[in-house]
């Protein structure tokens, strides 16, 4: 990738800002994460961990990409692909899909597996909607 096709952001020496902020916020989504694993530990923590977190990513996205709300450069990074990013969890999702075939519940393997896209894309919609509205602005 040339430097000019590159984010503002990651440009230059900027990449090693956006990396510090992305892995700290990484940090920060998989502890929250793991603490609701501890909490709620079960197929359906991560279903509510992963639409929760869909739904705060459609927020930040209208905040950050269409309203212009946040403009500092390092906010996206930082908690949508590092808190965000680590807080939600498609690998887990797929090992607990793998774990209720092995135990051969199939048909809760289903349920959840298509749960989880509808509720996540869901989620990110009613998220980014939501936000749109409270802005001002229509869907």
């Amino acid at each position: 990738m040339h430097a000019s096709s590159q984010r503002a952001e990651t440009a230059g020496r900027g990449k090693w800002k956006v990396l510090a902020a992305v892995s700290a916020g990484g940090a920060l989504g998989a502890s929250a994460r793991y603490g609701v694993s501890l909490f709620w530990p079960s197929v359906w923590g991560t279903f509510a961990v992963n639409v929760v977190g869909c739904a705060l990513i459609g927020v930040l996205m209208v905040l950050v990409s269409e309203r212009h709300v946040v403009t500092r450069p390092l906010v996206r990074p930082f908690l949508g692909v590092g808190v965000l990013g680590g807080f939600t969890t498609f690998s887990t999702y797929a090992l607990d899909i793998a774990g209720l075939l092995e135990r051969q519940q199939a048909a809760t393997a289903l349920a959840y597996a298509a749960a989880t896209v509808v509720g996540a894309l869901g989620a990110v919609w009613l998220g980014a909607s939501a936000t749109r509205r409270m802005a001002g602005a229509g869907p």
